[in-house]
């Protein structure tokens, strides 16, 4: 087979597709905040009991996480919120928000997000419960389940298209894609138009021989989720993960339109406008691109875009809670048997040079952050940023949420974010992050 390198002129990923690079860090520091008036929903936590100190750690930790919150919107994030529980009592929140954004919606922790990439996660439980069942192999070929539609499809297996070692081309990185992904063409793909998308594309490398991110995995994976069951992705994820769980407030968004009855509980996105988004922009990306939407305050809404284009590899909507409640299923074992549990937490490093940073096991990432390893998923999708995680077993989880994607690649805006997220991750485990000059504003431990 014929490799190829990545096409990096036209790289989405750093920025947008389906992904947010990392930004759990091994040192920084907080910016100091503007002086822009900014909405902040007050942390919530209640007492851990009657003993009042455990109430005043409680009152710290929120005021605390409040202050980062809010340092984080002074630097140009529209909106940001953030949920912690590290197993040893309520979860400890907050949420800011630009006034300019307002009068959209008065962001809220418990709102709705759009959850970009963290639907890997979804897909990958479904397909390894359906392991457990004995109905799909992790070594069966992608031709065996949708034959004649992907190339060397006979070379791929289940297992690659989980861990993002099967070369595909990432669709998202092909240009006709590109107005769907910024909401100009409101376009209604079907999954066999994305896989037709990347499979036009020569392979990046000979399966299983690297590691590169590719959201072709997922709709391929999707479609094999179909085709074993006879149900939609859709279906799937309500009947075998949100109904379980009662998760209230997820689904996966299968058109423009947001859940019935749910318009004011889901947040609205932001981009920058055409005027302020070219610096933030990957190099090569063509002069102009811009987001459709709603504009006001040098950005644009992204609440309308149609996310069909991401589908199986990035169109979920939750909030933090009902994330976390999966987070915690899904590493204790309530979701599936030890070992599908243990061939999910199967890592190949992202960097083959750095092999003990980041890994990717099967539609989760096995994270080193300053406070220890983690377990879990990024995601970005036009307006909306995630980053969900949790300790080995599930106890102790974190969310961080924004209204953005192509704002957080701003050199202010990440001098504020990365800590926020170092810290409340390092919070999730109970401690502050060391050696670094956020150890002054990181939550007590």
């Amino acid at each position: 087979m014929t490799e190829r390198a990545p096409m990096s002129r036209r790289r989405l990923r750093a920025a947008l597709t389906l992904t947010l690079a990392t930004c759990l860090t091994t040192a920084g520091a907080a910016a100091a905040a503007s002086a822009a008036p900014v909405r902040t929903e007050a942390a919530r936590a209640d007492a851990w009991s009657a003993d009042t100190g455990h109430a005043g750690a409680v009152a710290a930790r929120a005021d605390q996480l409040a202050t980062l919150v809010r340092q984080t919107v002074d630097a140009g994030v529209p909106g940001v919120a953030v949920r912690i529980d590290d197993g040893h009592g309520p979860a400890v929140e907050s949420a800011g928000q630009a006034p300019w954004t307002v009068a959209d919606h008065k962001l809220a922790v418990d709102d709705e997000f759009r959850m970009g990439s963290n639907t890997k996660t979804f897909v990958a439980t479904l397909i390894l419960q359906l392991v457990a069942e004995h109905r799909v192999n992790l070594t069966d070929s992608v031709e065996s389940w949708l034959p004649g539609l992907v190339p060397s499809g006979r070379a791929i297996t289940l297992r690659m298209l989980l861990n993002h070692t099967s070369g595909l081309y990432d669709y998202t990185d092909d240009p006709a894609g590109l107005a769907s992904v910024t909401g100009q063409d409101q376009r209604q793909w079907a999954p066999e138009e994305l896989l037709a998308l990347a499979t036009r594309h020569q392979a990046l490398f000979t399966p299983g021989k690297k590691w590169s991110y590719s959201n072709t995995n997922y709709i391929a994976l999707g479609m094999v989720l179909e085709k074993a069951t006879g149900r939609s992705v859709a279906d799937l994820i309500d009947e075998r993960i949100v109904q379980p769980l009662r998760l209230t407030h997820t689904y996966l968004a299968t058109t423009a339109a947001w859940r019935p009855g749910h318009d004011r509980t889901h947040a609205h996105g932001y981009e920058p406008d055409a005027a302020h988004l070219g610096p933030l922009l990957p190099p090569g990306m063509p002069p102009g691109t811009s987001f459709a939407g709603p504009s006001h305050d040098d950005h644009v809404d992204t609440v309308g875009i149609n996310p069909s284009w991401a589908w199986a590899a990035g169109a979920v909507v939750s909030t933090a809670a009902d994330w976390a409640r999966f987070d915690t299923a899904l590493m204790s074992g309530e979701l599936l048997p030890p070992a599908q549990l243990r061939q999910m937490r199967t890592t190949v490093p992202e960097d083959p040079a750095a092999p003990e940073a980041t890994r990717y096991g099967l539609g989760l990432e096995e994270v080193r952050t300053p406070c220890g390893t983690v377990w879990g998923h990024t995601g970005g999708i036009p307006g909306y940023a995630s980053q969900n995680y949790t300790d080995s077993t599930g106890h102790r989880t974190v969310a961080i949420l924004t209204t953005t994607v192509f704002g957080l690649s701003d050199q202010k805006v990440a001098a504020t974010y990365r800590p926020l997220v170092d810290a409340a991750v390092c919070r999730m485990l109970g401690k502050t992050v060391p050696g670094t000059a956020m150890q002054s504003t990181a939550l007590p431990g």
